[in-house]
């Protein structure tokens, strides 16, 4: 095996563009700093609503080929983070978009969420042998806000990090490997509501703004256990973000999604360690994803 860089940091998200909205300073910092940051995404988002008149015809209910095109989107995002590893789980197109949560769409037979667990999962493993990430990043059991593929994502990236670590599972799919950290993506309560107020009085051009729960992952402070500065970043986010141009409109420190209800962009990402030993004694937050990991 060929020599792995020092750090490696695997994030597994849903759809193109959850990563560019939940962590792309994230993304962005560890790639800078010389990390090896893999991204696998679930689905092509077939499903998504589009944004753009000009666009409209890629709606599934309109010619489609919406999937198609995300994913030139997310190779444009990922070049904006700096992030050269960017898979689909299966391969494009292995599981479909689920729609939203009671959706008909839920019960398609190749939707994610209507697929076995440990079979979506094989193919996570052979990601996780073949990276060997000390850290994995993905969403808390409930997918931050009840998307189906959301919880999916969850189900899957957990599963398969404890596969990855079984002597007795699936040679072929490569050695076994301990993730050493899992982290949730996380927004402290107190953090939301002052971003929210800022966005108030900016009267930002908008046609509404969301409410605090529609952002993924708020939580109280206390299961914040990461942060991650990524201030620095806030361009290559705000870029990326732009980048997924049939899903988002992004204005300065404020974006929207398709219900056009502003909401913050933050640039400082926050996590809740789910898995592995914290870098730092109890009550204090790490500020490196990597706090205590060896290579």
């Amino acid at each position: 095996m060929s020599e792995l860089p020092a750090r490696r940091l695997l994030l597994v998200h849903a759809h193109p563009d959850d990563e560019s909205i939940n962590n792309g300073a994230t993304m962005a910092k560890y790639a800078a700093e010389g990390a090896h940051v893999t991204l696998v995404t679930c689905t092509l988002g077939e499903e998504g609503e589009v944004i753009p008149p000009e666009l409209a015809h890629l709606a599934p209910d309109q010619e489609g080929g919406l999937g198609a095109h995300r994913i030139g989107e997310l190779a444009a995002a990922m070049k904006e983070l700096g992030v050269t590893d960017h898979r689909f789980l299966g391969g494009p197109g292995r599981f479909h978009d689920s729609g939203m949560m009671g959706v008909e769409q839920n019960h398609r037979a190749d939707a994610f969420w209507n697929t076995d667990v440990d079979d979506a999962a094989a193919y996570l493993v052979e990601v996780i042998r073949s990276v060997r990430p000390q850290v994995l990043v993905t969403y808390d059991p409930d997918g931050g806000y009840g998307h189906p593929d959301h919880i999916q994502a969850h189900r899957v990236a957990m599963r398969a990090a404890e596969l990855a670590a079984e002597s007795g599972y699936r040679r072929d799919l490569g050695e076994p490997h301990t993730v050493a950290k899992i982290y949730w993506n996380r927004v402290p309560r107190p953090v939301a509501e002052r971003a929210f107020a800022k966005l108030r009085a900016a009267n930002a051009d908008f046609p509404g703004i969301a409410a605090i729960d529609d952002v993924p992952g708020v939580v109280d402070e206390p299961d914040i256990t990461a942060e991650i500065d990524g201030t620095a970043y806030a361009a290559a986010k705000g870029a990326a973000m732009r980048a997924h141009e049939t899903q988002i409109t992004a204005q300065g420190p404020y974006f929207a999604l398709s219900n056009h209800l502003a909401q913050p962009i933050f640039t400082t990402e926050y996590y809740q360690l789910a898995a592995g030993v914290p870098g730092v004694p109890a009550g204090q937050r790490e500020h490196d994803l990597f706090e205590g990991v060896g290579k």
